[in-house]
């Protein structure tokens, strides 16, 4: 079955692109179009979606609040933030409120196809370096007065899912944690999953958010 995929953004002329590319792809199709948040949200209520590719700078409803409100309903489509920034400061919120990832909106065709995959598949699709430096960078937005000591859900992990969770909220990949606590890579697939299921997490990328969030882990990757 194709991947269902939704283009919101308010330049007709990106959509039109966007929409070239993945029509090309015999295991994709754009089943929906929209040109701001709000319209994404009422279209998404009567139509199936797997993978959103979202804009954030959006007039009426921005991408950010979008992304949180649809990722907030049961049986959500994944969403995939596009800015036109690298580090921008709203790919960051739009992970905060639950998107899968984000990629820049000039990204080469066979990566923005790649990505649509792997957040269709349940992965994150922002690299681990990636996803270190922009935290670091915008950990000052994390609330850091009221930080708790520990997630609720942080007390279910065992010492080995404690671990990996660290080293991924770090930036490694499954393939460097693999390497560091010489496991296979798939039994650090298995952890991971089993991180996201105990925490009640989306992917990696909320992973790493959350150990910031909690102290775990510090700016500049080091442990908390």
């Amino acid at each position: 079955m194709a991947i269902r995929v939704m283009l919101v953004d308010d330049q007709v002329l990106l959509r039109t692109g966007f929409r070239m590319v993945l029509a090309a792809q015999p295991d994709m199709e754009v089943v929906a179009e929209a040109g701001d948040g709000a319209e994404a949200i009422e279209i998404l209520r009567s139509t199936a979606v797997d993978v959103v590719l979202m804009d954030v700078r959006m007039p009426r409803l921005d991408g950010v609040e979008a992304t949180r409100r649809i990722c907030a309903q049961p049986d959500a489509p994944k969403v995939l933030i596009l800015t036109t920034f690298d580090l921008d400061e709203y790919a960051f919120s739009g992970l905060k409120a639950g998107a899968s990832g984000f990629m820049l909106k000039d990204v080469p065709p066979a990566e923005l196809l790649a990505a649509i995959r792997s957040v269709h598949s349940g992965d994150a699709v922002v690299a681990p370096s990636t996803t270190r430096r922009l935290l670091d960078r915008f950990s000052p937005m994390l609330p850091s007065g009221n930080r708790e000591p520990q997630h609720k859900g942080i007390g279910k992990l065992t010492e080995r899912e404690r671990e990996v969770m660290l080293l991924v909220a770090q930036g490694l990949s499954n393939g460097e944690i693999a390497a560091r606590l010489v496991l296979s890579e798939a039994t650090v697939k298995t952890h991971v999953g089993r991180i996201l299921t105990k925490l009640s997490l989306r992917d990696r990328v909320q992973v790493v958010v959350l150990a910031y969030e909690t102290g775990l882990v510090r700016a500049g990757g080091g442990v908390g």
